[in-house]
């Protein structure tokens, strides 16, 4: 039986323990709160975050990493993107040698613009090999219920994606598996910040041309960027690609759709995320996407106004406006460059 450490007890974290436990694996899942761990082996649930759900009995919950991390053969991270550095800097001389380590994090980390893998590679000292990434159209919510799902599984070996897509396989959860790591990751982070400006569009009343036209020049931006690292362009037509930015784009169960909302509507960028109480990796990421797009040479037009929304005030009808005035040009399939 595969051992699986999940380490952290939020919305994913603890439904991505669910979807390892349903497909016979031994999991123990580290919370940071003692409140969290209590309830989860006294009555197998977390209502902070999934009220009225009950979790598999056979999942173990504890606050101690090391007991935790102990003899795993997978340790899952689900902790946010700009608490992974930190973190796993206390747990890495715990992981076993042997254990491959998955990242379920959709960020950049910010001062470095390192993806999520790269932080992890640094940070644990392992090859990068040994570290896979789980992205797609995974609303936790929806999946907390058991409905039908599918999500990528990226690792540079191939051997070590086929280990995590075989220990989350379910008659609910469908994992395809790539190598294509970069590709996988840069469409996780960056769909989050198109789904920011979505939301704006909806909370300024815009209809669906408006949020058409921002979803497929978003994916557009994601491509070039992706192009830009060096992954593979049909990643972005995938599960990891279109399929998690139509669903996190256009949800009302999405957190950053929401901000996004909440900003249209006129509310500052901390008070929308004062509103979802929950980590909202796009207003985290926006900045650092954008810093590593310029150090590609990569134009992100969308994205660099929605990190004006966040960081310096710009209204949000002024991201749709300076979307709307920017030179014509051909569309990508019909020029030189993405």
């Amino acid at each position: 039986m595969t051992r699986v450490a999940v380490m952290g007890a939020g919305s994913w974290g603890t439904v991505f323990s669910m979807i390892l436990s349903d497909a016979g694996c031994d999991v123990t899942l580290w919370s940071r709160t003692a409140e969290i761990a209590d309830e989860m082996n006294a009555t197998h649930t977390n209502e902070a975050y999934h009220p009225g759900v009950v979790f598999p009995a056979n999942i173990s919950a504890t606050t101690d990493a090391s007991v935790a991390l102990a003899d795993s053969d997978l340790v899952v991270l689900a902790v946010p993107a700009q608490t992974l550095r930190d973190n796993l800097s206390l747990w890495r001389d715990e992981i076993p040698a042997t254990a491959v380590i998955v990242s379920l994090i959709k960020g950049i980390e910010i001062g470095t613009s390192l993806r999520m893998s790269e932080v992890i590679a640094d940070v644990a000292q392992i090859d990068p090999s040994r570290v896979a990434v789980v992205s797609g159209p995974n609303l936790a919510t929806e999946i907390a219920e058991r409905q039908p799902a599918a999500t990528t599984v990226a690792c540079l070996d191939e051997e070590s994606a086929l280990r995590v897509q075989d220990a989350c396989t379910t008659d609910y959860f469908r994992p395809y598996y790539t190598t294509d790591v970069v590709g996988v990751e840069i469409a996780g982070a960056v769909k989050n910040v198109i789904a920011l400006a979505n939301g704006m569009a909806v909370g300024l009343g815009y209809g669906e041309n408006a949020q058409s036209a921002l979803m497929t020049r978003g994916l557009a931006e994601m491509m070039r960027l992706g192009a830009g690292l060096g992954a593979n362009p049909m990643t972005f037509a995938g599960l990891a690609g279109v399929g998690d930015l139509v669903a996190t784009c256009q949800s009302p169960l999405s957190r950053n759709r929401t901000v996004g909302v909440h900003l249209g509507e006129g509310m500052s960028a901390e008070a929308a995320q004062a509103v979802i109480r929950t980590t909202s990796e796009g207003v985290k990421s926006c900045q650092s996407i954008v810093d590593l797009a310029r150090r590609n040479g990569v134009e992100m037009p969308i994205t660099e106004q929605v990190a004006q929304v966040i960081h310096n005030g710009k209204h949000p009808a002024k991201v749709l406006q300076a979307f709307m005035s920017r030179e014509t040009r051909a569309e990508e399939g019909h020029e030189q460059d993405v």
